[in-house]
């Protein structure tokens, strides 16, 4: 299928079409293989806390991706900053002066 082999190339969601950007299973697939494919989904899969766990766990930056309300999750932000503490920094203002969060 050419859609999983898009996913498999690290920024092969950019280069895929808006329907694959917006399949929910293929960007999962996609951000499990690089967190940083978070970038080139759909603006409702970068809101979607399903697919931005799996990215942020993946890789914490891909946080920044996220949109704000995911940005705000404390589960999402916990498993970034614990992937990387620099993801602290795309976290919500509320969570990155959460002592909880930030220790």
């Amino acid at each position: 299928d050419v859609a999983l082999e898009l996913v498999k190339e690290p920024d092969g969601l950019k280069h895929a079409s808006k329907s694959i950007q917006a399949d929910k299973e293929i960007v999962l697939q996609a951000v499990r293989r690089s967190g940083l494919a978070l970038e080139f989904a759909s603006e409702d899969l970068c809101a979607d806390p399903d697919v931005v766990i799996e990215a942020v766990r993946q890789d914490g930056q891909s946080l920044k991706f996220a949109s704000q309300t995911c940005r705000s999750d404390r589960r999402i932000v916990l498993a970034a900053v614990q992937q990387n503490s620099h993801a602290l920094q795309s976290a919500g203002s509320e969570l990155r002066n959460d002592k909880d969060v930030v220790l």
